[in-house]
C-alpha cells in the first residue's frame, strides 16, 4: 500500500497549518480545537517552515513553564521535518516512524504540501489490509 492510497481512505485531507509568528498558545488552541496531534508551521500553506506537536509544546511548558505559550511556533517547532511522498510505501513510512520515533509526517508533490499522514493511518492502512489478505486465504482454504 501507497501514501496516496493511504491519503484517499482519510475522512479529512486537510493539512492543519499555523504561520510563522503563531503564539504557542493559539496552535495549542487548535489542536484542543480540531483534535489533533500536531500543526504544520507554513506561511503559505504549500511549504513548510516546521512542524509544531503537542510534544514540542509539553516540553515546552516542562522547560520554561506557561510563560512560554506567549512565544512563537518558530521557538518551539521541529524544522528537521521528515516528509514523504505520495509514492511510498506504508512499510517505508512506518518504518521511519517508528525510528524516528514521530507520529506525523508531511507528505509533499512537486514540492508542495498535499497531506499529512499519522502513523494511525498507517497502522488501520496495513491492519485493512492484513485483514484482506486473511480473508483471501480463508477462501483459498475453504475452496472458495
Amino acid at each position: 500500500m501507497q501514501v496516496h492510497q493511504i491519503l484517499k481512505t482519510k475522512k479529512d485531507m486537510a493539512v492543519v497549518t499555523v504561520p510563522v509568528g503563531q503564539m504557542i498558545r493559539a496552535a495549542a488552541k487548535i489542536l484542543a480545537a480540531r483534535r489533533i496531534g500536531t500543526v504544520v508551521v507554513s506561511d503559505d500553506g504549500n511549504t513548510i517552515a516546521g512542524i509544531l506537536s503537542e510534544r514540542d509544546i509539553v516540553r515546552a511548558l516542562a522547560r520554561k513553564g506557561p510563560e512560554c505559550l506567549a512565544e512563537p511556533v518558530e521557538e518551539y517547532m521541529t524544522t528537521a521535518v521528515q516528509i514523504c511522498a505520495l509514492s511510498d510505501s506504508a512499510d517505508a513510512i512506518l518504518g521511519r516512524m517508528t525510528e524516528g520515533r514521530f507520529r506525523h509526517m508531511p507528505v509533499i508533490e512537486n514540492k508542495m504540501l498535499v497531506g499529512l499522514i499519522t502513523i494511525g493511518d498507517v497502522v488501520k492502512a496495513k491492519l485493512n489490509e492484513l485483514a484482506m489478505e486473511n480473508q483471501a486465504l480463508e477462501g483459498m482454504i475453504k475452496g472458495h
